[in-house]
C-alpha cells in the first residue's frame, strides 16, 4: 500500500517524502558510514537482518522501541536520528513548496541549539 497516492484538503501528497522512506535512509547511510554489513547492526539491535532491511528501504513503520535500538546500534540516540529525520522533513518540505510571486509570506529564523531552517508563516 503507497500511501504517497492518498490526497488530502491540500491535494496529492507525491511530493513530499513519507516519514518511514526518510528514516530508512538516513538509518542506511549511517551504516554505510560505519562500513557495516546489514546483518552486523540488525544482531546488535536484536532485530532481524530482514526486518531491518525492510526498515531501511521504507517499507516498515518501525515503532519507537526499534528505531531506537536501530540507532543505538549505529551510536545514535533515538533524539540524534529523529533530528537527522526532521532536518531532511523540513529541507524537502521548503524545497517542494511552489514560489509566490510578491511579498515574502513565510521568514526563515534560526534558533540556538537547533540545526536547521525553522519557518514561520505570516
Amino acid at each position: 500500500m503507497d500511501e504517497r497516492r492518498s490526497t488530502s484538503a491540500s491535494g496529492p501528497r507525491d511530493a513530499e517524502p513519507l516519514l518511514r522512506e526518510v528514516t530508512g535512509r538516513v538509518l542506511r547511510r549511517h551504516r554505510h558510514e560505519r562500513g557495516e554489513r546489514l546483518v552486523e547492526t540488525a544482531r546488535r539491535a536484536g532485530v532481524s537482518s530482514q526486518y531491518l532491511s525492510e526498515m531501511e528501504r521504507g517499507r516498515k513503520d518501525a515503532s519507537s522501541e526499534l528505531l531506537a535500538a536501530v540507532a543505538g546500534a549505529l551510536g545514535l540516540t533515538l533524539f540524534d536520528l529523529t533530528r537527522e529525520v526532521g532536518g531532511e522533513l523540513a529541507r524537502a518540505t521548503l524545497v517542494s513548496v511552489p514560489r509566490m510571486s510578491g511579498p515574502p509570506t513565510s521568514v526563515v529564523v534560526p534558533m540556538r541549539g537547533l540545526r536547521g531552517p525553522v519557518a514561520l508563516a505570516a
